[in-house]
């Protein structure tokens, strides 16, 4: 239910502010297109990645490597938030950037508890470099 609604807002609210005379290709279009594809190629790459990580008839937890885990504990979360928030920039829209605001609230504080979780299951082994959520800041 959730899905059809916010996908009914986006979608009227984008066709709202559209017109005959409104050009598609803005810079700020562009950029957040560019933004919303690095976001999805890269969640793609982090399921990938999850889904991999163990073996058939493997159990036990292992560190993520690769893509944006390089960079942070939680890079399905860090790339589905820039996914949205490139979507945001994208759409020019108040829903757009409301999504983008509450995907942070929503996986931020996630991945701050997976970085922390990691940290005490593997403690020496967990790269020390790696942040939580936002690659070299948080």
């Amino acid at each position: 239910m959730f899905c059809l609604w916010n996908g009914f807002i986006q979608g009227w609210s984008f066709a709202r502010q559209m017109t005959p005379d409104t050009p598609v290709w803005t810079p700020r279009v562009v950029a957040g297109l560019a933004l919303w594809l690095f976001g999805w190629l890269n969640v793609m790459r982090a399921d990938t990645i999850l889904i991999n990580l163990r073996k058939p008839g493997e159990t036990g937890y292992k560190i993520p490597h690769g893509g944006m885990f390089n960079f942070v504990s939680a890079g399905n979360y860090a790339s589905e938030i820039c996914e949205w928030s490139g979507f945001a920039l994208a759409a020019g829209t108040l829903p757009a950037a409301a999504f983008a605001l509450f995907t942070f609230c929503n996986l931020a504080p996630r991945g701050h508890h997976h970085h922390r979780w990691y940290q005490e299951k593997f403690k020496g082994e967990y790269p020390a470099s790696r942040r939580a959520v936002i690659p070299y800041v948080w």
